[in-house]
């Protein structure tokens, strides 16, 4: 089983990232999908989780309106669209899965800076 993230980068600030997480080796519909964050010298974050059905939908309070997560069970992949970037959004992002097991991928690196 295996998730891989993509799409991080260096952006200034108000500029706009997808990142995706594509899973394989799993049911990947069967399975509960998040988004986390570790900013330097702190502790990881959820940042936005989504159910199976693409329902349910939660996002932590620093990020609501700015973010969006979403899922194609049809691929495989969980995005999230970050938009009007801050400093504070600086993190390793990371995607997870949950269901029978819990899976994590080895996170892309977002940047946010002038």
């Amino acid at each position: 089983a295996q998730l891989v993230e993509s799409g991080g980068g260096l952006v200034q600030p108000g500029g706009s990232l997808r990142l995706s997480c594509v899973a394989s080796g799993f049911t990947f519909i069967m399975y509960h999908m998040s988004w986390y964050r570790q900013a330097p010298g702190k502790g990881r974050e959820l940042v936005a989780s989504i159910a199976i059905g693409g329902g349910d939908i939660k996002y932590v309070d620093a990020v609501k309106g700015r973010f969006t997560i979403s899922r194609d069970n049809a691929k495989n992949t969980v995005y999230l669209k970050m938009n009007r970037l801050k400093p504070g959004d600086t993190a390793v992002y990371f995607c997870k899965a949950l269901w029978l097991r819990e899976y994590w991928g080895q996170g892309t690196q977002v940047t946010v800076s002038s």
